[in-house]
């Protein structure tokens, strides 16, 4: 997930502890006699904040020879860090990961090693092989100028857009999603996978709200959902969850690792199709807010929706109400980012909560009245 306002501290804990901790573990995972050393360990300033990323670089030896690897952690936020979701299932992103390499063609990291015990590094993670790349910023927002994407010529721009919908593409054609990623499927009541997915995300928002970021807004949304139900809704894929370019790695602007997994889940295609233009969208209505002209002709829907369609014979249906669906979660996502900023001191909790919905305009055009 993102915010569009100043960097945000993602983490309380040590760097030092977790390098020495990684360290001792990953010995245990190699093996002490490769006496391996963790070095050169950081945060990233790349989007993302619902997991702590780790970077760094890890020397050992072993039959093989020498080894020097760039490696990413992902670790589970500490609970006093207002964590973005309620829950976190480092191994159930591992193993999604693992069966995207495995399964499809759309490209993600390698993954290693998982550890689920929450006693070494204070939460589960898991680790994967660096990708080297280019990720279009959340801060400032891509679409605001000045970064390499903004900057690139329209082709390019068109490249990096086809490159993102045939990865989508490709995940979403994983034969029998349902029973291979079994795991992802939602414990919320409801008789569809669309049922639970938005049961999970009411959940998720009344866990925002008991944290003093109530939104009659937000609340209003979910109301509007229930009174325009889709009639369809029962072909589950599976669904990255945060299907947005700010999650892409990209190098000659072809797509090369997928990122950010925690919101991965069963359900329609269009919770994908609709999250990735809806996500442009936001940022872009931002650009217009501050009289910047943005990229209008970036993401459109129409353009989105035909070359999906072209790749996989799926025409997507009720984008409305996916659309809309789409936004009030990045309302949601604003809510809780927000009260993390004001957690370590980046900010003032407003009186309102609501000042803290970036997309607000957005969302009373949609659910207001």
């Amino acid at each position: 997930m993102t915010q569009a306002g100043p960097a945000m501290r993602r983490s309380s804990r040590d760097p030092e502890v977790l390098r020495t901790r990684l360290q001792e573990w990953l010995g245990r995972q190699l093996g002490v006699s490769t006496s391996p050393v963790v070095h050169d360990l950081s945060g990233t300033e790349a989007n993302g904040m619902s997991s702590d990323t780790l970077l760094f670089r890890a020397t050992w030896h072993d039959d093989d020879g020498p080894h020097d690897e760039a490696l990413v952690a992902r670790v589970a936020p500490d609970n006093a860090d207002v964590p973005v979701f309620p829950t976190y299932d480092l191994p159930g992103q591992f193993e999604t990961v693992r069966l995207v390499r495995e399964l499809s063609t759309a490209p993600v990291p390698e993954p290693l090693w998982c550890e689920p015990d929450a006693s070494l590094l204070g939460a589960p993670f898991f680790v994967m092989r660096r990708v080297d790349g280019q990720i279009p910023p959340d801060v400032l927002p891509y679409p605001f100028g000045g970064n390499w994407l903004y900057d690139a010529t329209p082709g390019d721009q068109q490249r990096l857009q086809a490159s993102t919908v045939q990865a989508i593409a490709a995940l979403h054609e994983i034969a029998d999603a349902p029973q291979r990623f079994a795991f992802l499927e939602r414990d919320d009541r409801g008789d569809t996978h669309l049922r639970r997915h938005v049961a999970h995300t009411r959940a998720w928002y009344d866990m925002v709200a008991a944290d003093g970021c109530r939104s009659e807004l937000v609340e209003s949304g979910f109301a509007w959902l229930e009174q325009h139900w889709p009639a369809d809704t029962d072909n589950a894929v599976l669904s990255w969850g945060d299907a947005r370019i700010g999650n892409v790695i990209y190098r000659d602007f072809t797509a090369v690792a997928l990122l950010d997994w925690e919101m991965a889940g069963l359900g329609p295609r269009e919770l994908d199709v609709a999250w990735l233009v809806v996500a442009h969208e936001v940022f872009q209505e931002l650009a217009a807010m501050l009289e910047l002209a943005g990229m209008p002709d970036f993401l459109r829907e129409e353009d989105v929706c035909n070359h999906y369609t072209a790749l996989t014979g799926h025409e997507p249906r009720d984008l409305d109400f996916y659309r809309r669906y789409a936004a009030l979660q990045w309302g949601i996502v604003f809510l809780r980012t927000g009260r993390r900023q004001a957690h370590f001191g980046e900010r003032e909790m407003p009186a309102d909560p609501e000042e803290l919905i970036y997309n607000r305009p957005q969302l009373l055009r949609l659910f207001a009245g």
